[in-house]
């Protein structure tokens, strides 16, 4: 699968079969978030893998849509530094989600992203450092209804180039 047919078929999947991933596609995940771009490469991300069942239903009941954690074969939590210490630790870390969620997807496996609402909840559950933050989990796994995988877009699902694109000026 090339990028731009990756780009077009992607789905958030939010219902998994009860299937582990092999470690090498949860290898190949965690690298494409590694290898994501960041401003001046400071690369501000860790990811916390997590495979363990009682863990990630702990996790989903730290945001409010986050839910789909549960089913997972794996959930990485993004820990960056606090948003407010540099204004592009946000947009790196969703780069690093976007690199993870298109690698899984080349290779079978769906994702969705969580929001995490209980930081406090989160830190204890994950023990990651009071001077960090987590506010982007996703959940990873096979897809329950594998059509999803090759499914053609939907119509009405993003807004039209024409609507969202403003050449030169507003």
């Amino acid at each position: 699968m090339n990028i731009s047919e990756a780009i077009l078929l992607k789905r958030a999947v939010r219902q998994f079969q009860d299937k582990p991933l092999p470690p090498e596609a949860v290898q190949t995940i965690l690298n494409a978030g590694r290898r994501a771009q960041s401003a001046k490469n400071i690369q501000p991300w860790h990811f916390i893998a997590i495979q363990d069942k009682p863990t990630l239903q702990a996790l989903s009941e730290c945001g409010t849509w986050a839910g789909h954690l549960a089913g997972a074969a794996l959930g990485v939590a993004i820990v960056t530094p606090p948003p407010e210490t540099r204004f592009s630790v946000m947009f790196d870390a969703g780069q690093a989600a976007a690199y993870m969620q298109l690698a899984a997807w080349e290779m079978g496996i769906g994702s969705c992203l969580a929001t995490i609402y209980e930081m406090e909840k989160a830190r204890h559950l994950l023990d990651f450092p009071q001077n960090l933050t987590v506010y982007v989990a996703i959940s990873f796994g096979y897809p329950l209804d594998e059509a999803v995988l090759t499914a053609a877009p939907q119509k009405g699902g993003r807004h039209a180039l024409n609507e969202i694109v403003h050449w030169e000026k507003w």
